[in-house]
């Protein structure tokens, strides 16, 4: 069994820094995606951020260059760190990791952006 568990999200005025973090635990495949998601009201869940083991990184083109993602593999860990936030990137955002076929979701944390 796996568990994500996420912190750092809050409300920010526009402009700010917002760092998320997400540790995952329980039997992980080495070789695996570890990925941010985030879902708006009304909004489909889209992917934000994603790193693979190995280190290789994609982004979605609305926060190329603002967002950036990490990992720590030896903790299991994976950061976002959110800076020149926009009222836009309001939403519940989730960790997620694949191996596999496997996929798993972390329960969500809440970043509110205000202008």
């Amino acid at each position: 069994q796996v568990q994500l568990v996420e912190s750092g999200g809050g409300l920010v005025q526009s402009g700010g820094s917002l760092r998320l973090s997400c540790a995952a635990s329980g039997s992980i495949f080495s070789r695996n995606v570890m990925g941010w998601y985030r879902q708006a009201p009304g909004k489909q869940r889209e992917l934000v951020a994603s790193i693979t083991s190995g280190g290789n990184t994609n982004y979605a083109l609305s926060v190329n260059g603002r967002f950036t993602i990490s990992s720590d593999n030896a903790k299991n860990t994976v950061y976002l760190q959110m800076n020149s936030l926009k009222p836009e990137d309001t939403a519940v955002y989730y960790c997620n990791v694949k191996f596999g076929t496997f996929a798993y979701w972390g329960q969500g944390t809440q970043v509110t952006v205000s202008s």
